[in-house]
């Protein structure tokens, strides 16, 4: 069992054992592995270059996650359509909306993963980075993670119906998509030229990330728009990167999060019904960083949720998931992508 706090230390060293073997084991080109985001001078670097005067600015500009930010009537119009398996609404910690628990069989899902590359090489990465990440999802919903000895161990998150194998993996050089952002034609060819599977089948695009660390789409998305179902993450998000501090996999929990339904745990703010899950405090807007004893909306009970994978803290801070939104996910799971 290993902590996040040795993930990331490991991180680093594989970095430097891997950067010699890349044209050994056959993955091609050797591309980019050392390009940390937070630099000596506190400035950031995003994914596509872009120089931020701080981590806080390149979260405030909505860099952390391109899933757009939902109004209430828009969320609204989804819940009173899905209905979620509750009665009203829950969400925002004040208490409102019973989240059924998980119920059903465990759910194993497919993972195909479609790897695209520059023509320079940048993108490529062992698959050992890949079983990483299958790893790395499968501690988050299984509930795992640290202890006050920073030991990898059941019980700190809440338990899921799901987990999650590698099915597949295709590599691709194409600098268009590379380069796709978040609803770009680029991003449309991609997902249309490479997606497998049907809606219970999870297609994890790593690319250049268009400016964002990911995105993901709903499962309410799917029936209208099946071939852009999935995830899209910076390839340099997962373990095995030096791209701190969002190098440890969690960019991927995060955006699994979205495809099984779950809202950041800042939607709505202070105020309205919140993230429509009753155990997560409602917080005024993202974090990042790991602001322990952050509570951004004092008129409502609980502090902010900085360890959960919805917000937008470091990877070293968010553990887990709570059992409201493990209920919320099988409730999605269930009306949107069991068998269609």
């Amino acid at each position: 069992m290993v902590s996040k706090t040795f993930r990331s230390r490991l991180g680093i060293l594989l970095v430097l054992v891997l950067i010699v073997p890349m044209a050994v084991i056959g993955q091609g080109r050797s591309g980019d592995h050392s390009h940390p985001g937070m630099q000596p001078d506190g400035s950031f670097i995003g994914p596509d270059g872009t120089r931020f005067v701080s981590q806080k600015a390149f979260v405030d500009a909505g860099r952390r996650c391109a899933v757009p930010h939902l109004d209430e009537l828009e969320v609204s119009r989804i819940e009173g359509k899905s209905n979620n398996g509750k009665g009203k609404p829950g969400g925002g910690g004040d208490g409102g909306g019973t989240e059924p628990p998980p119920s059903g069989d465990p759910v194993v899902v497919n993972v195909y993963y479609h790897v695209v590359i520059k023509s320079d090489g940048t993108g490529d990465f062992p698959d050992s980075w890949l079983d990483a990440q299958i790893d790395v999802m499968n501690d988050a919903s299984s509930g795992l993670g640290p202890d006050r000895n920073g030991n990898l161990v059941s019980g700190i998150g809440a338990v899921t119906r799901f987990s999650f194998v590698r099915a597949g993996t295709t590599r691709t050089v194409n600098d268009s998509w590379y380069n796709a952002g978040p609803g770009t034609a680029a991003e449309k060819q991609m997902k249309e030229a490479l997606r497998q599977g049907s809606a219970d089948d999870l297609n994890f695009y790593t690319t250049g990330g268009g400016g964002y660390l990911g995105w993901a789409t709903f499962p309410w998305n799917y029936a209208s728009s099946p071939k852009q179902d999935g995830i899209v993450c910076y390839w340099a998000s997962l373990p095995g990167s030096s791209y701190t501090p969002y190098n440890l996999g969690d960019t991927a929990t995060h955006e699994v999060g979205h495809w099984l339904g779950l809202y950041h745990t800042f939607q709505g703010g202070c105020q309205g019904s919140g993230d429509q899950v009753s155990d997560t405090p409602a917080e005024r807007s993202a974090q990042y960083r790991c602001p322990v004893g952050a509570d951004s909306c004092k008129n409502v009970a609980g502090l902010d949720p900085i360890e959960n994978f919805m917000d937008y803290t470091d990877d070293y801070c968010m553990y887990q998931f709570t059992a409201g939104q493990a209920g919320r996910s099988s409730s999605m799971w269930d009306s949107y992508r069991a068998g269609k």
